[in-house]
């Protein structure tokens, strides 16, 4: 029998592990789920992806550049006059007015680099291009590390408690944080 050519089958394998996460987190995630969701025999998941973890990178990595979250998008934001604190208040607004079940599945993509170690190089260059860019607005490293680790515990606070964005109050502390 003919081998069927399928050449955006590794991509839509991609997009069905992000669709899993976002539906039933990490545990939910297996090469049987994935197939099934992007509707191919199992064996194409292990083709692509030997592991899970393989998996999982190519997902992250996915996830870390698209139009929202990649690094590009954020200087987008504080490319525009004014303080650095209005620039990620304004990102952080347009973040948190969107569907937070797709920030939870970020987060859950990202976070899962605490128990995988195929994952964290790949959260570590997010983060690393974030403090970089931040770095270019704020005094040093340091404030910029701090402001990285003041908007992950606002977005994480939020998505634990369903409250709405309040954005004096998040302006106000990362304008605190900025200087």
């Amino acid at each position: 029998m003919a081998r069927r050519y399928d050449p955006d089958r590794r991509q839509r394998l991609i997009d069905a592990a992000i669709r899993v996460v976002g539906e039933r987190g990490i545990d939910g995630l297996s090469h049987r789920s994935v197939a099934a969701e992007a509707d191919v025999p199992l064996g194409s998941t292990t083709y692509h992806f030997a592991t899970l973890d393989d998996l999982l990178v190519a997902a992250l990595r996915q996830v870390c550049a698209e139009p929202r979250t990649s690094v590009e998008s954020w200087r987008r934001h504080l490319d525009r006059d004014g303080p650095v604190a209005d620039g990620l208040t304004d990102l952080l607004e347009e973040v948190m007015g969107g569907d937070r079940g797709r920030i939870r599945l970020e987060y859950e993509l990202y976070l899962a680099a605490l128990r995988r170690d195929a994952l964290r190089p790949v959260a570590a260059e997010w983060l690393d291009g974030v403090v970089e860019l931040l770095t270019g607005y704020t005094a040093d490293a340091a404030t910029a590390r701090a402001l990285t680790a003041l908007i992950d515990g606002l977005l994480l606070q939020l998505l634990l408690t369903g409250r709405p964005f309040d954005r004096e109050e998040a302006r106000r502390a990362l304008a605190r944080v900025s200087g």
